[in-house]
Parts: C-alpha cells; sequence; structure tokens
C-alpha cells in the first residue's frame, strides 16, 4: 500500500539494453558505411527492438493490470509526450534551417541558383499532393476515432483507426515509389541531401506513427482503454496530427516553393 498518487517504478533493465542497442546501431550504420559491414547494425536493431518489446509490455502491465496510471501519473505522462513532441519540432527545424539557409542564397558551387543546375524536381502535382491529401485525410480519421473512444463507441474507433493505418501504409508505400523513381540522390549537392534528409526522417515518422497507432488498436480490442483512461491513445493521435502538420510545411516549402 502506499499513500501517494505517485508511481515509483520498479529497477528494470531495460534503459541499459536500450543503451547499448543504440551504441551498437550506431557504431554498426558507421561500419555500413565505411566497410559495408552490416552484422554490428543489425545486432543493435535487434536488442533496440526486443527492448522495446518489453519495455512496453511492463507499462502496459502497469497501467492496465497493476492500476499505476493515476491522474497524476497520467497528467505527467501527457506532459512528457508534449515535450517530446516539442524537441520533435526542435529537430525538424534543423532541417528547415538548413534547406533554407541553401536555398535563399545558393552557393556558386551549386550555379547560384534553386534548385541547383542538373536538379530534376518532382511534380508538386503527383504523388506528393496525393500524399498530402492521404495524410490530411488520415487525420480526420484518427480525430473521428478519438471522438468515438470518449463517446464509448469502441466498435467505430477501432475502425477509424484501421483506417488511418491503411492511409499511413498507403503513404509509405508511394513515397517509397517516389523514392525509387527519383531523378536525383542524397549525393546530388545541398539540394539532394536536404531533401533526403528532411522527407526521410519524416517517412520514418509515419512509420512508428503507424506502428503506434497499430498498438493501441489491439490495446483497444483487448480492453485495455476506456473512455477516461487512454493516455497510451491519446499520445498515437497527438504524435500522428504532430506528423500531418510537420508533411504540410515540407510539402510546402519542399516540394512546393522548392521546386519553382
Amino acid at each position: 500500500m502506499k499513500n501517494h498518487p505517485f508511481h515509483l517504478v520498479d529497477n528494470s533493465p531495460w534503459p541499459i539494453t536500450g543503451s547499448m542497442g543504440l551504441m551498437s546501431m550506431t557504431s554498426g550504420t558507421i561500419m555500413w558505411f565505411y566497410y559495408h559491414e552490416y552484422w554490428l547494425m543489425n545486432l543493435g536493431i535487434m536488442i533496440i527492438l526486443l527492448t522495446m518489446i518489453q519495455w512496453w509490455r511492463d507499462v502496459i502491465r502497469e497501467a492496465t493490470f497493476q492500476g499505476m496510471h493515476t491522474k497524476k501519473v497520467m497528467l505527467s505522462m501527457k506532459l512528457g509526450m508534449i515535450l517530446f513532441i516539442t524537441s520533435e519540432v526542435l529537430f525538424f527545424t534543423s532541417f528547415f534551417w538548413a534547406y533554407f539557409h541553401s536555398s535563399l542564397s545558393p552557393s556558386v558551387e551549386i550555379g547560384m541558383k534553386w534548385p541547383p543546375l542538373g536538379i530534376k524536381t518532382f511534380n508538386p502535382m503527383s504523388i506528393p499532393m496525393l500524399n498530402t491529401m492521404i495524410l490530411l485525410s488520415s487525420g480526420i480519421s484518427i480525430t473521428w476515432a478519438h471522438n468515438a473512444i470518449i463517446n464509448k463507441n469502441f466498435s467505430k474507433s477501432i475502425q477509424s483507426m484501421f483506417i488511418t493505418i491503411i492511409l499511413g501504409v498507403y503513404f509509405s508505400i508511394l513515397q517509397g515509389v517516389e523514392y525509387y523513381e527519383a531523378p536525383f540522390t542524397m549525393a546530388d549537392s545541398v539540394f539532394g541531401s536536404t531533401f533526403f534528409m528532411a522527407t526521410g526522417f519524416h517517412g520514418l515518422h509515419v512509420i512508428i506513427g503507424t506502428l503506434f497507432i497499430l498498438i493501441s488498436t489491439f490495446r483497444i480490442l483487448k480492453l485495455h482503454l476506456s473512455n477516461t483512461h487512454h493516455v497510451g491513445f491519446e499520445a498515437s493521435a497527438w504524435y500522428w496530427h504532430f506528423v500531418d502538420v510537420v508533411w504540410l510545411f515540407l510539402y510546402i516549402s519542399i516540394y512546393w516553393w522548392g521546386s519553382n
């Protein structure tokens, strides 16, 4: 028994195993770049995935079956998610800063013009426009899911969350097709590097957000969430809206403005 509303977590091995996995993956990525050896990077990815699965399993167990997530704890988790999304905003700000720094004052090395000489950009009214409509539609469906959970209509919430997942997978497939057909590479001047870094990291966030929503869907199917206790779903919805907003800035600045 305890006489406070806070959750003092038990000792856990997952922070140290996660650190080991990240170190292995980072070092392995360098080995892949320079020596074309994959084993250390693959080992790091495997350690990270196993850590994620077991760590999140423990969090679900604490929230659903042990009742550790009181109102005070849920508030702290929401604040933590807000701070995390704020850090992600600053992360993408660095990419936009690099892009506009290079595009608003093109150097002589790239022909003093933007896009640089020899770069054939994407048609913003083609796949990029379709992907914009897909993400905007997915933002509507995840909002529908949130409203359905609050109103205890869990069948509708599951239906709308599956729609969001399908749209997220569709977006990732289209972006993969776009990358495959790209007329330039990451090595093609600062345009190629900033384009693939910004859109590539956004694509990674779409995949992470899709998995986040998929896990929340399974938790609803398992009756883990209720209309008053669904912080995990709220976090996934906030993350997805953040991904939507970042894409709008990417589309306007890189695909539309940057192609003219």
